[in-house]
């Protein structure tokens, strides 16, 4: 009996098949035909450096534009990008019906770059690499499997394990991004910092396990305080901090408030085995800072809301305080509640 084999390559793992007869054909299977027909394939860019590593962005318009200005589909935040750098146009052959994408510089100042070539006008192929000023993205066809895969590996990076919040190094990238954006349209936030009262007590009494938990617990409380739009991290440790958008002094201090008052009436858990009725409670002491008031620079308005946090702790701990003091048009206008 003559023996027919083939080796054939399923999703990435390679095989080798053997009939007793000439082979099927195999894209007649009913499974087969079926798994192409769902694959839901889109083109994306992928950044591989900066601050949006790993972020999969969709183009989803037949003109996407890469740029340094709020209005670009792709806004990259470097000093090197032109404010319109690039774009990407989707265009449908007449023949065959199939979609093509090109790469376009639109007169940048340092050019654009595929594959390390500075081009004015050129083809994109599935995993060309794309720079624009000190970024480097990529071009990717992407199914729902992959897409899914970069979200994941994004959060992984950008995001603290315990807590889900971000981590201290994609807070910084947001805040820089977001106090650019405060900046062109003349809009106030707030950054608060916060820092758990005597949090090595709870480790030494509880444990470890009971200390996670309660960090844990504690980025619950924040989470639930924070508006659409605001951003709260973990610092590392029982240190915190957030950014509240389109809010003045006045509503930082109220949003710390509410803040430092639900962890001073929370419950929170003792991870030890037969005390599950058992519970503990900690404080917190908030440092806020206002942008444009206190300063127009996110990194120095951390240092500030830090320093505000470190007299909340002078002043005995559990406490909420602001670098300068509200001015009399601040206290006129009362403490209003921060609208959503």
């Amino acid at each position: 009996m003559e023996i027919f084999y083939k080796s054939m390559e399923i999703k990435g793992i390679g095989a080798l098949f053997y009939w007793s007869e000439p082979p099927p054909d195999l894209s007649t299977f009913p499974m087969i035909k079926t798994e192409r027909a769902q694959r839901d394939i889109r083109p994306a860019l992928v950044f591989l450096s900066g601050e949006l590593i790993a972020v999969p962005i969709p183009l989803e318009r037949e003109e996407v534009i890469m740029g340094r200005s709020l209005e670009a589909d792709v806004r990259v935040n470097d000093s090197l990008v032109s404010r319109e750098h690039a774009r990407i146009l989707t265009v449908r052959d007449q023949n065959t019906g199939q979609e093509r994408y090109i790469l376009e510089d639109l007169h940048s100042r340092n050019g654009t770059l595929l594959n390390g070539q500075k081009i004015n006008r050129e083809e994109l192929h599935n995993g060309d690499k794309i720079t624009v000023g000190s970024q480097i993205l990529r071009f990717d066809l992407l199914d729902e499997i992959d897409r899914e895969y970069q979200r994941q590996i994004h959060r992984l990076i950008s995001h603290d394990d315990l807590t889900g919040l971000l981590s201290g190094r994609s807070f910084f990238s947001e805040l820089r991004r977001e106090s650019a954006k405060a900046k062109e349209t003349d809009r106030p936030f707030c950054v608060l910092m916060m820092d758990v009262d005597h949090f090595k007590d709870v480790n030494d009494t509880y444990g470890h396990l009971t200390g996670s938990k309660t960090l844990e617990e504690i980025g619950s409380c924040i989470t639930g305080i924070m508006r659409s739009g605001d951003a709260a991290a973990r610092f590392g440790g029982e240190e915190f901090s957030a950014f509240l958008l389109d809010a003045g002094l006045s509503q930082g201090l109220v949003a710390a408030e509410r803040i430092r008052r639900v962890i001073e009436e929370t419950d929170f858990s003792v991870i030890r085995h037969g005390t599950d009725d058992v519970k503990h409670h900690v404080t917190i002491s908030i440092g806020i800072s206002s942008f444009p008031d206190d300063s127009s620079d996110p990194i120095e308005l951390v240092e500030m809301a830090d320093s505000a946090l470190y007299r909340a702790k002078r002043e005995g701990r559990n406490r909420v305080r602001a670098y300068r003091e509200l001015t009399p048009d601040e206290i006129s206008h009362g403490l209003e509640p921060r609208k959503d």
